[in-house]
């Protein structure tokens, strides 16, 4: 498990996000993080990106495509409402489920603790900057 930690930050201005399965947690104060123009500022995605967290976004966060597809598995009340674009959009995602938001449209609007997930299916490595596992033959 990989953590970044700002202890300094004051309790009720600190967001901790988790995002699962890799289990990163990053940390930060809110509405002191830089915008990085990937999805709406304080987006799951923006935070990502912040951070050095992988998470998909072949349309650079414009809310064109499913690539950032992620389960808010907890602190959805902190989460801004899905507007008509990114329901429109998510209709076409695989596995939807009721907690599935695009990571570049789910803006985070209190500090709190978020947990989200990235879908397996969801990960693309290659394209994210890891190295490509090739499994030696036997």
């Amino acid at each position: 498990m990989s953590n970044t930690s700002n202890s300094g930050i004051p309790p009720g201005k600190l967001v901790r996000v988790t995002f699962l399965p890799e289990g990163r947690i990053v940390e930060f104060e809110f509405g002191a993080m830089p915008y990085d123009h990937h999805g709406k500022p304080m987006s799951f995605l923006d935070v990502a990106e912040n951070f050095g967290v992988n998470l998909d976004h072949a349309c650079g966060g414009s809310c064109a495509c499913t690539t950032c597809h992620v389960w808010v598995k907890a602190g959805a009340a902190g989460v801004s409402e899905a507007e008509d674009d990114e329901l429109d959009r998510l209709d076409m995602a695989a596995d939807q489920q009721l907690n599935s938001r695009l990571g570049c449209q789910a803006v985070i609007t209190r500090p709190g603790d978020y947990v989200v997930e990235i879908p397996s299916w969801n990960r693309n490595y290659v394209c994210e900057g890891k190295p490509l596992a090739i499994a030696a033959p036997k």
